[in-house]
Parts: C-alpha cells; sequence; structure tokens
C-alpha cells in the first residue's frame, strides 16, 4: 500500500493511499471462504453453497469492509514509522478522494486530512523555581483531631436537664383553640436563630413545659414546617406561642481518651497509653499534610510547564471539525464554549507525552492498583472509617478499575504524579515552612 504525504502547511497536510488488488485480494478471499462455509441458501446444504455465488453476492461488502479495515491499519501504522505527532485522528478529505466503484476498480485513491502537533518545549530546568511547602503539624491539630475521634466514638446518652447542643422529644401544642398539637416532636434550640428564646430551654429539666415562639425562634420556615410537620406555605398562619412539654433530654458525650477509644481508632492492641495515641494522630496528620503538600506542588509544577506552552497555534479549523466529528451530539454553541477549554487541555497532553518521554516514564499496572487503593482508603476516611481491612479495600480499588472511565482517571493521575516526581529532580526546589491556616490561603 503506497502512502504519500503532502507539504505541511498551516500544521495541516493530507495522506494519499493507494489501494492495489495486492493489498487486499488474499484477505478478501480468505473472508469469503469462512462466510461460506456459514452461508444458508434453499437448495444447499449448509457450507456447499458455491464460492461463485458466494463471491456474486457478497464479495462487494466484503471488500468494502476489509479495504476500510487495512486502510485504518495502515494509516496507524505509517503515522508511527514516520513519527508524525498528529492531533485526533485523521478526516477523510472528499474532495481529494475519487469516486469509488467496487464493481469496477479493483485500485483505489483514499486522501486524508492530517493536523500536526506544533514545535515545543515543555521541559523545565534548573532556571525554574518551585515551591515546596511543607506544612506544620501543631499541637492544636492534634488537640482538634483527638476531640474529633472523642466525638466520633462517643455516645448518646439521656440526660435530666437541657445544656447546649441537646436535642429534646417532647409534645409540642400552639395556644390557639384548634392549634396544632404534635407527639414525638423534636427540638434541637442550638440551631435557634433568636438568643432569648433558645435561654428558654437552657436549664429546663426533663417534664417542664417551655412557652416559646417558633417563628421568632428559627429564621427558616423549612425548620419550622418540619418541626410542625406541616407545609412551609402555612408557617405563616401559625407564628404565635407553642407550649413545648419536655420528656425526653437526650445528650451526646465524647468518648474518654482510655484504650477503649485507642482500640477503636487504631485497632486493639496497637496503643499504649495516651501519648502513644496522640504521637500516632500526628503522624497521620503529617501524611495528610505531606499529601496536600505533593498536591499543592504539582498545581504549581502544572502551571510552569503550561506557561511555556503559551501562545502555541493550532489548526483550530480541523481540530473543531473533528470534535464535531467524533461528537455528533455536541452543538455549534457548545463547541464555541468549550473548545478554548479543549485546547488547554490538549496543550497538557502533549505536554505530558514529551515530559513522560524525557523522563522514560511508563505506568505499569501496580502502579494503578496502589493508587486506586490510596484513593479508596481516602474515600473511607472521608466516612470516618479511618482503619479499613487491607483486602476490603483491594476489593474496592478493583471494582474502580472494572470501570473505563475511572480506569482511565487512575491512569492519567499516576502518569501526573510521576512526572512531578521527576521534576523535583530537575528544577530548583524552595523549601518552605508554612502553618496550615496560610498554606489554606493559597488556594483563597
Amino acid at each position: 500500500m503506497q502512502i504519500t504525504l503532502s507539504e505541511v502547511k498551516d500544521l495541516q497536510a493530507v495522506l494519499t493511499m493507494t489501494v492495489e488488488p495486492k493489498d487486499y485480494e488474499e484477505k478478501v478471499d480468505k473472508e469469503l471462504r469462512q462466510l461460506r462455509q456459514k452461508a444458508q441458501m434453499p437448495g444447499f446444504r449448509p457450507g456447499m453453497v458455491p464460492l461463485g455465488l458466494v463471491k456474486k453476492m457478497y464479495r462487494k461488502g466484503v471488500m468494502a469492509e476489509v479495504i476500510n479495515k487495512e486502510i485504518g491499519v495502515e494509516l496507524g501504522k505509517y503515522i508511527e514509522e514516520q513519527k508524525l505527532n498528529v492531533l485526533g485522528d485523521p478526516l477523510p478529505n472528499e474532495e481529494l478522494t475519487p469516486q469509488v466503484d467496487f464493481d469496477n476498480q479493483d485500485t483505489f485513491t483514499f486522501a486524508f486530512d492530517v493536523a500536526l502537533a506544533p514545535e515545543f518545549d515543555a521541559k523545565l530546568d534548573g532556571n525554574t523555581t518551585l515551591k515546596h511547602y511543607n506544612i506544620t503539624v501543631t499541637d492544636e491539630m492534634v488537640n482538634r483531631q483527638v476531640e474529633s475521634y472523642q466525638s466520633r466514638f462517643g455516645e448518646y446518652v439521656e440526660a435530666d436537664d437541657v445544656q447546649e447542643g441537646d436535642v429534646l422529644k417532647g409534645t409540642i401544642k400552639e395556644l390557639i383553640e384548634g392549634g396544632i398539637t404534635k407527639d414525638n416532636a423534636m427540638l434541637n434550640p442550638q440551631y435557634m436563630k433568636d438568643e432569648e428564646q433558645k435561654k428558654l430551654f437552657i436549664g429546663a429539666k426533663k417534664g417542664e413545659t417551655i412557652t416559646f415562639n417558633p417563628a421568632k425562634a428559627f429564621d427558616s420556615e423549612v425548620e419550622v414546617s418540619s418541626m410542625l410537620d406541616i407545609k412551609k406555605e402555612e408557617v405563616k398562619d401559625h407564628a404565635g406561642d407553642f407550649t413545648f412539654e419536655i420528656t425526653g433530654i437526650t445528650r451526646h458525650e465524647n468518648a474518654k481518651i482510655d484504650g477503649e477509644l485507642f482500640a477503636k481508632v487504631y485497632g486493639e492492641n496497637n496503643v499504649k497509653d495516651e501519648a502513644d495515641f496522640r504521637t500516632r494522630v500526628k503522624a497521620e496528620i503529617e501524611e495528610n499534610m505531606r499529601e496536600d503538600s505533593e498536591y499543592k506542588f504539582g498545581l504549581d509544577a502544572k502551571d510552569a510547564v503550561m506557561k511555556k506552552m503559551e501562545g502555541l497555534q493550532f489548526p483550530e479549523a480541523f481540530l473543531r471539525r473533528w470534535v464535531k466529528t467524533t461528537n455528533e451530539k455536541l452543538t455549534d454553541e457548545e463547541l464555541d464554549r468549550d473548545f478554548p477549554k479543549m485546547v488547554e487541555e490538549l496543550k497538557w497532553h502533549l505536554a505530558k507525552d514529551q515530559l513522560m518521554k524525557q523522563f522514560d516514564i511508563k505506568v505499569e499496572k501496580e502502579d494503578v492498583e496502589a493508587y486506586a487503593k490510596q484513593v479508596a482508603k481516602m474515600q473511607f476516611m472521608q466516612y470516618g472509617l479511618m482503619h479499613v481491612d487491607d483486602q476490603y479495600l483491594n476489593n474496592f480499588a478493583q471494582e474502580m478499575l472494572k470501570k473505563e472511565d475511572q480506569l482511565r482517571g487512575l491512569v492519567e493521575r499516576v502518569a501526573e504524579n510521576k512526572i512531578y516526581e521527576a521534576l523535583k529532580g530537575v528544577v530548583k526546589m524552595d523549601e518552605q515552612a508554612i502553618s496550615h491556616e496560610d498554606f489554606g490561603k493559597l488556594f483563597a
């Protein structure tokens, strides 16, 4: 199969392919013989239909299918052999492709438009300085995390008098004839916006009846409608006073800092005492801070690379045509809106490819599996599950890897992380200590 590349102009060129009988006849004949074995026609036993009849009926369709497949294979080979850095996929050039007649032709010519990536250099070196933040973990941060564990593993107990944060159960009655009465109503004074109304409940005891005004206590019709079990539109009709007879007071008590808490957080017999517990908590926070620091470094490294890609010109007309061809439902308005973002993503994709070649980066199966497991661990931690069994994490990670979109995202992330790590060895690193509060301001 002969393939020629026309002169490149404005990053666009035309690939012209000449397909001759020697390029497809053997494959077409093989397909027809296989088809004959399966063909069923009246008057012939299965597999005994004359080959000539099979050719007469199916040759044109089989030839078109084989040629189309060969074109795709040979185009890919040519692009790889010639090391063409193409954008998107080749698109048929109908103007330069002669009319195809499978009945009377045996040699065919096909033309394809291709777009080439512009020349660029995304590599960083010692002339680039990137900050790397070392976030300081303070005793206050450790204390807050310990208190968080105490709260998470605490319990709800019955109380005799009302304190801030308690949840009350009781009967609520409207002080008008025929007004609303609701048994087993739930009330949390902590969420009352009016301080005077809130004070009516603080210190009250089980069995007492408090007179208050829900409309004044809460500034949300949704909260009042939920408490009274009425529609939001009806709240304005019940703006007067109510009584609340307290039949139950529930209070959340933090867990004590003892062996029971240690076991719930880190497992049985893994923590010796409170000092060891706080040491482990601090190490856990430090690990999270390192991950945050690496995330910030990645953002800064990407910005530095993308600055080197500024001003690059792309064959916009071809790219728009290619995007519309591969996304048939995409409207012109959506394309106009999203195209600048697509170009930025294309720049980053090209930069990543160059950097991966520079550092000889490979993304192995084991890398993706390990990262998927790390992502699974982080997801469980968001729900307060700090120490999930390793086998369970593996199973969860494997389920993520079965989903094509998630797998693609994980591979991309692993590649990016490897690029960022490699860049540390070539740029000038500016190590800076920073407080957690100031670090957060960097994302404002």
